[in-house]
Formats: structure tokens, sequence, C-alpha cells
């Protein structure tokens, strides 16, 4: 009986946590989300080039988030705080793209998607990442 009620009681505590673990995307199909995006070529990149980014800057992750000290990275491009979202903490911030950067945290991707071609665009490439 107390196996029993300790799996409940492990099953309820995992219900009542949030996730910190956002939407994995699998590869393939972030391949076809960066292509119907129009990536293939954007700013002399190629699909090949963002699905490394994406890689290693989140593992696929849509709620990836990393603390670097005076700013954050957030998402699953991992777009910083101090110069493209706003995060309501980070001193000096520019908030390029026009986004809270808790926007950048779910599994919908558009607004991800917008600020990193904005990033892209106005580095001429990736090497803000």
């Amino acid at each position: 009986k107390s196996m029993l009620f300790l799996g409940f009681l492990l099953v309820l505590l995992g219900l009542a946590l949030p996730g910190t673990q956002g939407k994995v995307i699998p590869r393939c199909e972030m391949v076809r989300i960066l292509r119907r995006h129009g990536f293939e070529g954007f700013v002399g990149t190629t699909v090949a080039d963002w699905m490394c980014l994406v890689k290693y800057e989140s593992g696929y992750n849509t709620k990836a988030y990393n603390d670097n000290g005076p700013s954050r990275d957030y998402g699953i491009f991992q777009i910083n705080s101090k110069y493209w979202c706003n995060d309501g903490r980070t001193a000096g911030a520019k908030d390029a793209c026009h986004i809270s950067c808790s926007k950048l945290l779910n599994d919908n991707i558009e607004d991800d998607i917008r600020c990193a071609k904005k990033i892209a665009q106005e580095a001429h490439g990736l090497t803000p990442w």
C-alpha cells in the first residue's frame, strides 16, 4: 500500500509542478519550419547553418534559457535581452525586436523567427550568435 501511495504522490507532484522543458522540435520538423519561413539563402545563410545554430544554442528546445550575467538568452534561437528583447531586468536593453523575452519561451516560434531574421539581417549573417 505504501508503494502505491508513493507512486500516486509522485504522479500528483509531477502534474502540479510547472514544466521547465519546452517543446523540443524534431530535426526534420525544424528543417521544414526553416524552409517554410525562407531561411534558405537568407542573408547568405543556409538552412544547415540555422540548424547548426539552433542545435547548439538551444538543443531545439523552445523554452531554452541561459543566464549570461548581465543579460540572458531566450528561446530556440537564444535571443539576447541586452539587444533584442525586453525582459524587464537587463540594464540598458535596446529591445530592437520590440518583444517581451518571455514571448520567446513558448512553443509558438513565429515571433522567435521574426526576431532571428531581424538579427541576421542587421548583422548580414549569423555573427551575433
